[in-house]
């Protein structure tokens, strides 16, 4: 497909668009977006990148300055959240029409400017699924970006449950050059292999990271994070109930407890329900916490029933239960650290009493070496063009030395990797 493109209209070398879903802001969708700005900072620090994200204004204050040359803009999730009332074949064929034939002074610049990219890349997260079923269309302008400009085509760590139209979800992904999804259901459905979820590939930049692995869990001080968005009816109830539960029993009496906002307001909700038991002053927004890094460290209690927080918090070294609030997106979410080792317990939709929190000893460990495959699959996107740069004296914690361009990644590890270019 891509060989035929005339060689006036191939894309120059130097120009990068991601997509993801940032700037709303949820913390762990930007984290995952400021970790891809961070290792293209050292990989490709003169790229021309671009983040295609819904929020492209607050994106452009998130990650300033992780980026020498980053740029932000809306253009193809503009498009998409435009087809959400639309039948699904005039969706499909809006798509298609803009995209290719241009002709909307709303979308021609952004749209040309794609056309530049050497390559396309759909950023983790789990914005693909039946909950938003207009957001697949995402993988469709992707896929006539690459059929106009010969711009390679990926995704990584992707989450795709629960699904709409697994058949379509397969044929529009087939088109691309690399696919990587994070959990198993993701894996089956779209008949891609599985990769650890793209914030680990920024785990070096959290403090805590990496904790003793061998260390117990003394006791120390409680975080709690509860969110009221994606819950199912009546479950904010029982888990502000089993976070109550659990404050007021004896393990954790007279432990300092602090809340994390990982989406403003969203996260608020269930504070407020529990503010006779977490000082206003240990109350942590988001801003600060953008501001000031993810305060995970050994000897931490989590009750949260944020994905994230568990995924980071848990490669700290804390322990913790993590409260479903779905029985399908959350659960697949949680399952997939469980999956891999963090060894936390899970408190159940419906339940009104938290599962005591628990961690394993070695999960510090396994997630410094889920950082380091995430890593070779970065560097396998992005090989540094030209010559190495002498090391930094400050390389991150966990890099893999022994591959510098990740060349050689296991084959478990990638859906299809078809010839880079």
């Amino acid at each position: 497909m891509h060989d035929s493109v005339p060689a006036a209209r191939l894309p120059a070398a130097d120009v990068l668009y991601l997509v993801g879903t940032s700037g709303h802001p949820n913390f762990g969708d930007e984290f995952i977006a400021a970790s891809w700005l961070r290792f293209l900072a050292r990989a490709r620090p003169d790229a021309e990148v671009w983040l295609d994200c819904p929020h492209p204004g607050l994106a452009s204050h998130l990650f300033d300055g992780l980026h020498p040359r980053l740029r932000t803009t809306d253009t193809l999730w503009r498009l998409v959240l435009e087809t959400t009332q639309m039948d699904p074949a005039a969706a499909d064929a809006h798509v298609d029409r803009v995209v290719t034939s241009l002709g909307s002074p709303r979308y021609d610049l952004g749209l040309l400017g794609a056309r530049r990219a050497s390559s396309v890349h759909l950023i983790g997260g789990g914005y693909l699924n039946s909950i938003w079923p207009h957001h697949a269309r995402l993988l469709r302008a992707a896929r006539r970006l690459g059929e106009l400009s010969g711009a390679r085509l990926a995704a990584t760590g992707l989450g795709l449950s629960p699904v709409a139209d697994a058949g379509a979800l397969r044929e529009e992904l087939a088109a691309f050059d690399h696919v990587t999804v994070r959990d198993a259901p993701s894996a089956q459905l779209a008949r891609a292999g599985r990769a650890p979820d793209d914030a680990f590939l920024g785990l070096p930049a959290v403090a805590g990271f990496p904790g003793e692995a061998s260390a117990p869990a003394a006791d120390g001080e409680v975080w709690v994070c509860l969110q009221s968005d994606m819950a199912e009816p009546g479950v904010l109830d029982d888990a502000v109930a089993a976070v109550r539960s659990a404050l007021t029993g004896p393990a954790l009496a007279g432990r300092a407890v602090h809340y994390l906002e990982a989406i403003p307001g969203a996260d608020r909700a269930a504070y407020e329900r529990l503010a006779d038991l977490v000082p206003e002053q240990n109350f942590v927004p988001f801003t600060r916490v953008w501001q000031e890094g993810f305060p995970a460290r050994p000897g931490q209690t989590w009750l949260t029933s944020r994905f994230h927080f568990h995924l980071l918090a848990a490669a700290c070294g804390a322990e913790g239960t993590a409260l479903e609030v779905s029985t399908d997106y959350y659960r697949v979410k949680h399952q997939s650290l469980l999956d891999a080792g963090t060894g936390w317990s899970v408190t159940p939709t419906g339940s009104r009493t938290a599962q005591a929190p628990a961690r394993s000893s070695s999960f510090a460990d396994t997630a410094a070496q889920l950082h380091r495959t995430k890593l070779r699959e970065a560097q396998e996107l992005y090989p540094v063009a030209d010559a190495p740069s002498p090391a930094p004296t400050n390389r991150p914690a966990g890099r893999d030395r022994s591959s510098p361009t990740g060349r050689g990644l296991p084959g478990r590890t990638i859906g299809r990797l078809r010839k880079l270019r």
